[in-house]
Formats: structure tokens, C-alpha cells, sequence
């Protein structure tokens, strides 16, 4: 959300931030993360128009601003069954990775520490194909679910095997990105030894494709990120303390150590089930906040221009992996992998002065 701190009235203003009075509490709220968040819902509309008009029949921008005022189209039927569902699912699953990312670069201090880095995505992933592919799992419904559970349970074992007395960013990350790479072979295991068949249908879900997705997967997803609004509402007020060490918060009187694993489980959850709905959609939950934070300049990740701007890079890179190869269609995962992998190598191989520590 855009980032808001308490203070006191008789307090000073930090630069930057407007003061809003309302019963009796004062809020400051960030000038630019405000004006990027509006920046950003403006250029997500012109990507979804555009996501609205491109296909293999092209549509033109007016026929698609009929159909929210109920005015008859020749188009209605293609914008309403095919394109707007896959255009919903593109939307929420940027958001919700775009904010789980931020939640987990928060918790870890780190800005390679995304679910798709530490192993999240690939732990939902490996559960879920796993379950595919001996027909364990058939309903559309169930997937959900089980990336969850995936994404939990791989969670919940890089957090123990990285805790020693505290949580340290870099063996945090470095013990994720370990798991991430077994888990990610074990998939592989479970599509060599599956039947043909099956092992298609799971290889179609782990490419991260929007192709035949609709509200089936996108309502599960929507549901879930409004039944968090509350969670995340407290985690851009909790975020402010994750700069604070153990000793200090401890100090302040403040439980940072509760405070790291409800922003952690609010994370996970939303990769997971972003997982679900599309599949490996790789390094949106990287990028994503990394570029809010750089727009918005402030200290922590701004989660609504974080989840904003997720919106925009799955929006535009299904746009593209529909028309770079038209008709052939790719993989949105492959075309946010195209964008990600880069960035991610400059993280890896810029001085270490300009690491975080």
C-alpha cells in the first residue's frame, strides 16, 4: 500500500509527506508514492485497453469503451469470453506477485530475495505437478490449494534451515535459492516418470501461460486478495520497523520476530496462489518491487505501487507473447523471464559496496 506513518501532531513533517487529520489520528502519506501509484493505474488501463484490442483479430479502442456502457458490439462475445478473462487473470496475478515480492524483499532485507529466487514458486510448483501428473489432482478449483500448501511447506523450510539465532539476509537467500534449485529438478523428475498426457498438461501450467485461462482462475485469486486487504493495510504499517536489528527492536518493544513471519506468510500466500492460477510466471515478484522503489524513492517498498506495477509487466508481457510470433502464442512466463533474467545477473555482478547488507 502507498507507505503511511503515525505521528503526533506537535511532531515535525518529514520532507516529502502530507499530513492528514482524521478523528483524532494524524497520517503522513508519501507525495510521490501517491502520484506514481496514479501514474501507474493510468499506463495498467492503457495496457489493458491495449491487451483488450490485440489478438488475432484486432479490435478497435471504441468498439471495446461500448461494452461498460451495455452499447451492442460485433466484437462483444470475443472481448467478454476470451480476451477479458486472460486480461483479469494477467492482472491479479501481477499484483499479487508484485506485492508478495515486496513482502519478501522486506522480511529478507534483500532485493534478490523474491519467491521465485528463494524457492517459493518452485516449491508450489513442484507440489502441484507433482499431483497432476499421478491424477491426484484433477479440478482446476483444487490447484490453488495445493501451490499454497507447496509454497508454505518450502517457506517453512528455508525459514528453519536459514534461522540461526536471527534471520540472516544473505544465508537466507543463498539457502532459498539452493532449495529452489532442487525443487526445481524434482519437478522435472515427476514430469520424466509421468504419463505423456499428463505430463503435457502439467508442462502447459509450468510455463506460466495465460493461454485458456478465465475466471476460474482469476475469482480464487481475486477473492484472496481482497480477503488480505486487511493483512496488507497492517503490513505497510509493520514494514517500517524491518530496518530495525533483533537487539533494537527488542529494545523499542517491538516483536519483529512476529512481525517477519506474518509479512513472510502474507507473501507466501499470494506467490502461491499467483502460482496457481498461471503457472511460473519467473521474476515479476523480483523486478517489481525493485522498480517501485526506485519511482517512488522511499525507504521501504510502497506495496500498492509494487503490486501496480507487477499488473503492468504481466499485462504487457502477455501482450507480447501474443504478438511477437503471431499466431504462435508464448508463454507469459517466458517473456517476463526475458526481462528479469538480466536484471537479475546485474544484481548478482555489481560492486558489492552498492549490495544491501
Amino acid at each position: 500500500m502507498i507507505p503511511v506513518a503515525v505521528t503526533d501532531r506537535r511532531g515535525p513533517r518529514p520532507p516529502g509527506r502530507a499530513l492528514v487529520r482524521r478523528r483524532g489520528m494524524s497520517l503522513l502519506l508519501h507525495r510521490r508514492s501517491a502520484v506514481v501509484a496514479a501514474a501507474l493505474t493510468l499506463v495498467l488501463a492503457v495496457a489493458v485497453l491495449a491487451a483488450l484490442c490485440v489478438g488475432e483479430r484486432t479490435v478497435s479502442p471504441v468498439e471495446v469503451l461500448k461494452l461498460p456502457f451495455g452499447r451492442p458490439s460485433p466484437d462483444r462475445l470475443t472481448i467478454e469470453l476470451l480476451r477479458l478473462p486472460r486480461v483479469a487473470v494477467g492482472l491479479t496475478v501481477g499484483f499479487a506477485l508484485g506485492v508478495a515480492g515486496a513482502l519478501i524483499q522486506t522480511v529478507g532485507r534483500n532485493p534478490l530475495a523474491s519467491p521465485d529466487v528463494i524457492g517459493v514458486s518452485q516449491g508450489a510448483a513442484a507440489l502441484t505437478v507433482g499431483l497432476l501428473v499421478f491424477g491426484v489432482v484433477t479440478s482446476p478449483f483444487a490447484i490453488p490449494l495445493v501451490s499454497v500448501t507447496g509454497g508454505f511447506l518450502t517457506a517453512a523450510l528455508v525459514y528453519v534451515v536459514a534461522w540461526r539465532g536471527g534471520l540472516h539476509a544473505q544465508r537466507f537467500v543463498l539457502i532459498g535459492i539452493g532449495i529452489s534449485v532442487a525443487l526445481g529438478s524434482l519437478t522435472h523428475v515427476f514430469l520424466i516418470g509421468a504419463d505423456i498426457i499428463a505430463a503435457l498438461h502439467a508442462k502447459v501450467w509450468l510455463t506460466g501461460s495465460l493461454k485458456g485461462r478465465g475466471w476460474d482462475e482469476a475469482r480464487p485469486l481475486l477473492m484472496v486478495l481482497l480477503a488480505s486487504v486487511p493483512g496488507l493495510l497492517w503490513a505497510s504499517r509493520a514494514q517500517r520497523t524491518m530496518s530495525l536489528d533483533d537487539s533494537t527492536a527488542a529494545a523499542l518493544g517491538t516483536r519483529l520476530g512476529r512481525q517477519r513471519l506474518g509479512l513472510a506468510a502474507l507473501g507466501v500466500a499470494l506467490a502461491s496462489v499467483a502460482t496457481g492460477a498461471a503457472g511460473s510466471v519467473n521474476f515479476v515478484a523480483l523486478v517489481a518491487p525493485q522498480v517501485a522503489a526506485r519511482l517512488t524513492r522511499d525507504t521501504q517498498i510502497p506495496l500498492l505501487c509494487a503490486g501496480l506495477t507487477g499488473s503492468v509487466i504481466v499485462v504487457t508481457a502477455d501482450i507480447a507473447a501474443r504478438m511477437l510470433f503471431a499466431p504462435v502464442q508464448l508463454p507469459v512466463g517466458a517473456i517476463t523471464a526475458m526481462i528479469g533474467a538480466p536484471y537479475l545477473m546485474w544484481l548478482l555482478i555489481r560492486p558489492r559496496a552498492e549490495r544491501p547488507s
